[in-house]
Parts: structure tokens; sequence; C-alpha cells
């Protein structure tokens, strides 16, 4: 990829841009590309998601970046944290401060590191109550006031009359604050909270002013990576005229202890578990501009990071910075669609484009699961990995979008492989450390797709290592038990049924790199395991299920029972019944052929379910039947019936759910965004194919959602898929034609996409029981024929 920027800088009505290479695009970014990237950009809506269970953030960052600067409108304890896993509620009234680190769409949290406040007149030290305005610092806001873009956020906080706006830049964060004139300007630096606070989760911070005015620090917290410490180097556009730092340790409450009192120690350097720093500028005549760069090493590190990334002081001109490099990732897909529906679908790239993010300073630095520092020599660091949620659609679009950028998400996995103290891919890492939360080894298929995909660029035998490794270590999940019995045994361990099932598709993943590179041997051990799913299988109730070490099933059984100590994972039996990715057409037979596989598949979406039945289970929602489209084991089910000779109920129900569970409005996001999973999703549906099978080199086709949209997919090539009509009353795939030649089957190879060429669609008011129905027509499975 090159490093090469794009700067877009207003004169009047002219917009100057440079020439750049695009990763996923080749040549030059041309002026028609900027107009693309642009257009693209003005119909990002970051707000969407910031509402009910999305758990997205509104604040500005740039694609993958280290920082993700937005406001947070409260840290609440871990019992009550959910709904503010990415620090902002859309139905909050009050601010409580901007801070520089947040997840998008997660369903777990931390972060939150770094957090400022501006402050006109009387300083307050503590946030406050949101229901008591003026109780603490924390200021009201109206979302009349609110501006959010790609890689731009602002508000006026009414309390104190400020604007303040904020964009980034890879490792730095901007932040531009106007205060009312004549009237005293603070700027408050609160080490304390964190997302999902726990009580005395920070166990050490420090911070200390240099001679030249630069604020530098650290925190070490207890969440959830345990140990995880993060660096900052702050600057501000006008010198200070006063300073406190203090240790408020009577807020923190740590095994009973409480401290001493509030005591400004120092005004140059303070150590402790409370830190709030208050920087007074005094009445200012112009704006307040603060940058912030951060790192996950060291305090040196930051500096060096804020020296290079954050050079100078010019909002206007980081801002363009933000926004061209929005406009270059956007580019890549040009679509022709109404308002809403543009809003949507780049507002669901865009969120596709936030995670994994970068994790490495700008001199190769970067810490790794052992908390060691490693340095990365001609490749860049990524983090945050969701990977129980991201292999399955957002990792396969960056590979079509972004192939260069898969590359160094590649190495970065197997980076962190090397540095994991158990000889492991990471499972739920971000800042380069594990948390161990969910299921499977999932970095595997990430990997197995890439290659077979033709990403190179990274060292296949380490990669293959890696996978085998992790596929193979005994402790990690009773894998001990799953490798000598084909099944997880529930008795040993938790949601054995899921394990089982994500194991074997995991396996059949590996298999598929090992036999690309010519490793039998490996190639075969890992087919033979990808069928476990058949131990999960019983066929007396119809529906998967855990077995104990004997053998034998676990009685009582309910197929409707969800959570923690039941079978599976955040799901049931009707859910996970369906997660066989890799040999669909086995479990069609072993569900009794076609018609029976399709009537079980009809009553999963036309069920009579009360949402109230999962509300022990936070992460199931979005409903249509048993059918949870809010969580990620359901998100491949309604291409299945492409894979039973009934694509037209595919197409129906891939409008029913694009109908209900999407939406252009903060409360958009019928569950957690999962790091871009529920955003890829959309993505892939719109534009008409989605990869059930992760790791294969097909595509199962839908219906499109757009009415023509051209992918830019390298090499000077592009992608087209057009539809007509396209309309509520048209909702059938009528016929389909590649390159102008009829296409009688239900999926698409990789290698077509990236040939360039145009899938059109032609689309109907009554269902086609004709096209795609032939078993040749139909994605691969591991049982299936294919002539």
């Amino acid at each position: 990829m090159s490093s090469t920027r794009i700067f877009i800088r207003r004169h009047g009505r002219r917009i100057a841009i440079a020439l750049l290479t695009l990763p996923g695009l080749s040549g030059m970014y041309t002026a028609h590309a900027a107009s693309v990237g642009t257009d693209a950009w003005s119909a990002v809506d970051p707000r969407i998601g910031t509402g009910g269970d999305g758990h997205t953030f509104p604040g500005a960052t740039v694609p993958f970046g280290m920082i993700q600067l937005s406001p947070d409108t409260a840290m609440p304890d871990f019992k009550h944290a959910y709904k503010w896993a990415a620090g902002y509620q859309y139905g909050d009234s009050s601010i409580m401060g901007f801070s520089h680190t947040h997840f998008s769409g997660s369903g777990h949290s931390d972060l939150g590191d770094v957090l400022l406040m501006p402050i006109a007149g009387d300083v307050r030290l503590e946030p406050g109550d949101p229901a008591r305005p003026g109780s603490g610092y924390r200021s009201r806001f109206s979302h009349d006031s609110e501006v959010a873009q790609a890689g731009y956020y602002a508000v006026t906080l009414s309390d104190y009359g400020v604007r303040a706006e904020l964009t980034a830049g890879r490792r730095v964060g901007w932040h531009r604050y106007t205060f009312p004139a004549g009237t005293p300007a603070h700027v408050l630096l609160d080490l304390r909270p964190s997302i999902y606070d726990y009580t005395g989760k920070v166990l050490w911070a420090r911070a200390r002013v240099h001679d030249d005015g630069t604020v530098t620090g650290c925190r070490t917290t207890r969440g959830w990576a345990p140990g995880r410490e993060l660096c900052f180097a702050m600057r501000f556009s006008q010198p200070m005229v006063s300073r406190r730092l203090l240790d408020r340790e009577t807020d923190v409450v740590y095994k009973g202890f409480k401290g001493p009192g509030n005591q400004p120690v120092d005004n140059d350097a303070q150590n402790g578990r409370a830190l709030v720093g208050v920087f007074d500028f005094g009445a200012l005549k112009q704006p307040l501009e603060v940058k912030v760069a951060i790192s996950p090493v060291s305090e040196a590190n930051a500096v060096a990071n804020l020296d290079q990334d954050g050079a100078g002081w010019d909002f206007d001109a980081r801002r363009a910075e933000a926004k061209a490099a929005w406009a270059r990732e956007l580019a890549v897909v040009d679509i022709d669609a109404p308002k809403t529906a543009r809003t949507q679908f780049y507002t669901a790239l865009y969120h596709a484009m936030l995670s994994p993010t970068l994790s490495m300073d700008v001199n190769g630095d970067y810490r790794g699961p052992d908390h060691a520092v490693h340095r990365a020599k001609d490749f860049e660091f990524y983090s945050t990995w969701s990977l129980w949620d991201v292999y399955r659609a957002q990792q396969p679009l960056m590979v079509l979008l972004h192939p260069a950028r898969s590359t160094d998400f590649i190495r970065s996995l197997i980076a962190a492989r090397e540095a994991s103290p158990f000889g492991i891919l990471p499972v739920w890492a971000y800042q380069g450390l594990e948390t161990w939360c969910m299921i499977g080894y999932h970095a595997v298929p990430v990997i197995a797709d890439a290659y077979i995909k033709g990403v190179r660029g990274f060292d296949a035998e380490k990669a293959l290592q890696a996978m085998v490794a992790s596929a193979s270590y005994g402790p990690y999940g009773d894998l001990a038990d799953y490798m000598k019995l084909g099944y997880v045994p529930i008795d040993r361990e938790p949601e054995g049924a899921s394990k089982t099932l994500e194991y074997a598709y995991d396996d059949w993943s590996l298999a598929q790199m090992a036999k690309a590179m010519g490793k039998a041997d490996v190639a075969a051990t890992f087919e033979k395991r990808a069928g476990n799913w058949k131990n999960a299988w019983d066929p007396q109730t119809g529906f998967m299920r855990a077995r104990l070490a004997d053998g034998t099933f676990r009685e009582p059984f309910d197929p409707t029972a969800a959570g923690y100590g039941s079978d599976f994972t955040e799901g049931n039996a009707w859910q996970y019944s369906w997660y066989v990715p890799q040999d669909v057409a086995g479990l069609i037979g072993a569900m009794g052929g076609d018609e029976k596989f399709v009537a079980k598949l009809d009553a999963l979406f036309d069920a009579k379910v009360d949402p109230a039945h999962f509300k022990h289970v936070e992460d199931i929602t979005g409903l249509i039947g048993w059918y949870a489209h809010g969580n990620e084991p359901s998100h491949h089910i309604a291409y299945l019936y492409d894979y039973a000779g009934a694509p037209w109920k595919t197409q129906a129900r891939l409008k029913q759910i694009m109908d209900s569970q999407y939406a252009a409005r903060p409360d958009g996001l019928s569950g957690n965004d999962d790091l871009g999973q529920m955003s890829a999703w959309y993505v892939f549906t719109a534009l008409g194919f989605y990869p059930v099978t992760p790791g294969s080199d097909e595509y199962a086709i839908g219906r499109p959602f757009v009415a023509r949209a051209s992918l830019h997919v390298g090499n000077g090539r592009t992608f087209t898929v057009s539809a007509t009509p396209l309309d509520d009353a048209h909702p059938y795939v009528g016929a389909v034609t590649l390159n102008g030649k009829p296409l009688a089957r239900t999926f698409l190879r990789h290698a077509e996409i990236v040939a360039g060429g145009e899938l059109h669609f032609t689309m109907q008011a009554q269902p086609d029981k004709r096209w795609g129905t032939a078993v040749s027509a139909r994605p691969a499975s591991m049982s299936a024929y294919r002539p």
C-alpha cells in the first residue's frame, strides 16, 4: 500500500487533490475517483448504531486508525454498562468528555482512554450526576448542535457555551475548542474513567508537564485485558497560565482501602490511581487547539508519534486529511441508489473499515500478548480482533475490496502468535493483548480465506504453522477432548455443542489452505476433523446438541434454551443447528433432504417468539422467529435456501431482513455492529452475494438492493452489479447474466469478481422456481456433488 496521502483543501469551491495509489485499486487517484469518494463520504452518517444496541460511536477516526476520538455520555459500572459499550448513547442528554479510544459495536468493552473536557468558568473535578445539571464537570448538549461526519465530530457544550470540534489522524487526535469571549478557559484531563468502569480499574497512572508545555503520562488498567498500559503525549496551541495535577484517591475504593484525600502533590508531576489535571488558559481571543498522541508502549513513543504524525497547528487541514482518507477508502465502491439507501450502504462500509486498528508506533514498536515490546520492521501491526464476529463477512469484505490491507492484517496475526506465551493465534485481542473472549480459533479462517482468494505478501509456511498450533492446543476450550473424542463434552467444558461445530468449521478452512499449499497430510487430518459436526447432530430431535464425555446427549434438552450453561454460545439449538457452513449439503442430508430442510428453515423464520424469551441474553436481538439477526450465528442462514434448491426463498428472506433490521437512524442496527460484521453483512447483501463459507472461493448469490454498484477491484478492473427493475414490486430474481451470458448457478467465484465484468439481475414480481435449482447450480459443500 502506498503511503502517499491525499490532501483536499477548500479554496472557495476549488479542491486540490494529490495523486496516489490505492489499496485494492490500481493506478492514480483520479479526479473521477475523488468525486466518487467525496460523494460516498458525504453519505456516511456515523450516528447510525449509536442508539439501541448498535454500540457504535459518532466521533472522529480514520480508516483502521489507532485513534477513535469520540464523546462519552456515560461510563457506568460493569453491571449497568452494556448499552454504553462505545461510551455514547444517543438517548443521553449530557457529555462527560472526549476520550481517544473506543470499540465500534462491541458486545463488551474497555478503553475510553485520556478523557478531556473543555470547561468555561468554574472547574469541578467530578463528572457529576447526569440527572443533576451542574453537579459536576459534565455538560448538557443538544443533538441539534451535533455534526457527525466520517473523520469529524462537533458539538456545543451548552452548559459552558463551548463549541468542541474533533478530528483524527492515524495516531493523533485533534481538538478545537471555541470558548465564550471573556470567560476563563480550562481543559480538564481525567485519567480515572474507563468504559465499563470497574471499581479500582485503574491500577496506576502518572502525568507530568514538561518545560515546553507538553503533557505526558500513562495509565495501567485491570479491565478486559488485564495489565493494559496506554501512554499519551499532549500539546496545546496556547501557553498555560497555570495548572494543577491532583490525585483524587478518595474516589477510588480498592480492596476496602480509601485514600488520604484530595491533595495536589506537584503541579509538574503526579502519580496515583485517580489522577486529574486542570490546565488553565485565561480568557482566549481565539480557539484553543489540543493534539493528543497515544502509544501502547511508552511516553517517549507517544511523544515521537506526536512529533511525526502531529506536526503543526492547522485543525482544518487535519480535518481535510481525515475526509480525504475516508474518500479514498470509500471510493472502492460506487453505487447508484436513493439517498437513504446510499446513507445506509456507505455508513455500513464506513463501519466495516474501523477495525482492526493500528497498534504500532511510528518507530515500529508494538505491545504483544506477552506484554513485551516488539518491533515490526516491514509491516504495520494491527490489533482489535473480534474474530468470532469478523471472520464471517468483515474480513472477507476487506479481502475483496482492500487486499493489500489484508496482508498486514495477516502478518499482524502471525506476529501476535509468535509473541504469545501459548503459541497460538489471537482469539479476541486489542492493543496487542488477549482477552480470551468468545470461542473457536477463528483467526484460522481469516488467514485461509485470504490465501485461497489470492492474498499474498505474508509467510504462508509460518501462517500454516500458526493455524495448526492454534487448532492443536489442548488446554484451549477443551481442544484436548475434541481431538480425542471428536466433540467437546458438555460435562467438561461449557457450550460444548457450539465449540464442536465451530472447531469443525475452522478445521475445514485450515484444510483448504493446506491443500492449496500442497500439504496433503495436514489437509487430510483437518478435513477429517471438519466432519466432527456430525457428532453434535441428533437425528431423534432434529437439532444439534451437546454430548457428555460418555457419548450420550445431555438431558433434559430444550431447543429454545440459550445462555451461559446451555449447550450453546449466545444462541440456542434453533439458531446453531444451521452452523455447518463447510458442509451444508451434508446437513441437508442429515435433515432428510431438500424439502424437509427448507420446511425447517421456514419454521425457524416463521415461528412466533416473544423477545422476552432472550431477556437474560443481551446479544440475541433482531428476532424474525427464532432467527436472530442481531447476533452472528444467524448471519449465514438466509442464504442456505440456495443450497437446497430454493433460491427464491433466500431472496424473500433477505428482503425481510434488510427491511426490518437496518435503518438510517441512530437505532438503525438491530444488534451490536461487532467491529463491522453487522455492517459487512449489509454491504455484501446489498451487492447481491455473501461469503457463507470463508475459506472457499465462492459467494452465495442472493439478490441486490442497489440498482448499480461498481467495485474497483484492482489492476484497473471494475466489477459491476446491476439490477432492473429494482423496486418493492419486483423482489425476486428472474434471470442472471455474467458478462452477458446466462448464469444458471447460485454462486459466484472470487476470481470472476476480481477479473472485472458485469453481473446483471433481471428482477420480477413473482418467484422464479426454476432458476438456480439444479444440484449442479448450488454452492459447494464437503458432501456436495459438483460436475
